[in-house]
């Protein structure tokens, strides 16, 4: 690939992250309660005034990873909406349970903090710790970074010890199941509280770091022919549709995440598994022949998935996507994985942005068409599309500087 190419493509996106923040600085602040409204409609207005707290954390973690990465991001306003967004987080997005005495985070909150649902998942706190660690980097707060370490050591309790304090009653039918988002999650925590700590840090999650990706690896399921959403403890296919369920988004997303790995500890086995199972092959499965895009959902044995949803195309697959496709050609320089991100470039580029209003489109058709016109919502916020923009603009930046 031309090096006017990868020019071509680093200005587009460098354009696209800066139209993104532009859009979410300008629309997203609520400046009278703290924290952020992320339902928000295609021209900017406020549909609705609740505050997700996965969205929350998302958005104070993104500001100040590109006020602190990024040059041209190191704005006051950046900073200090990241500092409110903290804030009105550490404020309201605590909540004790009174049965276990631990603490966890709200789902939802209304506009002035009060706590309104609670998921019994770990989500909300991944990305409270996510939200913490990475604000502690950018204002020297070191009551931040220990509040993410203790709540990450809850985290691995729940996750590896006792789930009880999660809330979820334990049902009989209910059988306890390997989800691949919850490995998945803990090692990009891994990635978030090591990054630049130094050896004693790493050493203190290293243990961690190699149970999830060990927990990803089961989820190579059919002979190596499938990537599976859902597995059993022992690492076998469950029965039924949730046996059988595909997410290609899911498993890209894992895929650039088992390829952080590889790089650090230099590890070439997991890079080629990485790149073989939850790159190329989500690919080839989950990409529309007929239509272009990434499905949503598939079903392994063919079947019609009962997500209703399953055939849409949705942003934050295609973001994934475009991360691994050129995380793996930066790491390999193997030409066809180029040409997969140029693949995905073209539709995604083509599709999702909206030229007149700003930011992307969350939603279409199969067909590619706008489905749902909102620019966020309860789960699109200011993460996935500057997440994805942000990190593609650094690699190909790497990939400009050292082209013969």
């Amino acid at each position: 690939m031309s090096v006017v190419k990868l020019e071509e493509w680093r200005q587009r996106i460098r354009k696209e992250l800066d139209n993104a923040v532009a859009f979410w600085l300008k629309y997203s602040h609520d400046t009278t309660h703290g924290g952020f409204f992320t339902c928000i409609g295609r021209d900017g207005k406020v549909y609705d005034e609740l505050k997700y707290v996965w969205l929350q954390g998302r958005q104070v973690w993104m500001y100040c990873r590109l006020y602190r990465t990024m040059e041209r991001f190191r704005k006051p306003e950046i900073l200090e909406a990241a500092k409110a967004g903290g804030a009105f987080l550490r404020k309201f997005a605590r909540v004790s349970s009174s049965s276990s005495g631990q603490w966890k985070c709200a789902f939802c909150l209304t506009r002035d903090g009060k706590a309104l649902k609670i998921q019994r998942t770990i989500f909300s706190e991944c990305f409270y710790i996510m939200a913490m660690d990475e604000l502690s980097r950018v204002t020297g707060d070191k009551d931040m970074q220990l509040e993410a370490e203790q709540m990450m050591e809850q985290l691995i309790y729940w996750v590896r010890v006792d789930s009880s304090g999660l809330g979820r009653p334990q049902l009989p039918g209910d059988v306890p199941t390997n989800s691949m988002a919850v490995p998945m999650m803990l090692l990009c925590l891994v990635e978030q509280l090591t990054e630049g700590r130094g050896r004693e840090v790493a050493q203190k999650y290293r243990e961690l770091a190699s149970w999830c990706v060990q927990q990803i690896l089961q989820h190579i399921q059919r002979d190596g022919t499938a990537i599976l959403e859902s597995v059993s403890l022992e690492g076998a296919e469950l029965p039924g549709c949730r046996g059988r369920l595909q997410n290609p988004g899911h498993a890209l997303e894992a895929g650039w995440f088992l390829l952080q790995v590889s790089a650090e500890q230099e590890d070439e086995e997991l890079r080629r598994t990485a790149i073989n199972k939850f790159v190329e092959l989500p690919y080839q499965d989950g990409w529309d022949k007929e239509h272009g895009g990434l499905f949503y959902f598939l079903d392994v044995d063919g079947h019609c998935p009962t997500q209703l949803e399953w055939n849409m195309k949705l942003w934050w697959p295609h973001c994934e996507a475009l991360i691994a496709f050129l995380m793996a050609y930066s790491q390999t320089k193997k030409p066809e994985l180029l040409e997969r991100f140029s693949e995905v470039y073209e539709y995604t580029l083509n599709h999702f942005p909206d030229p007149k209003s700003g930011e992307w489109f969350g939603y279409l058709t199969q067909e590619g068409k706008v489905a749902l016109d909102f620019k966020g919502g309860p789960f699109k916020g200011f993460f996935h599309v500057p997440r994805c923009l942000y990190m593609c603009e650094r690699m190909l930046d790497d990939l400009l500087a050292n082209k013969d």
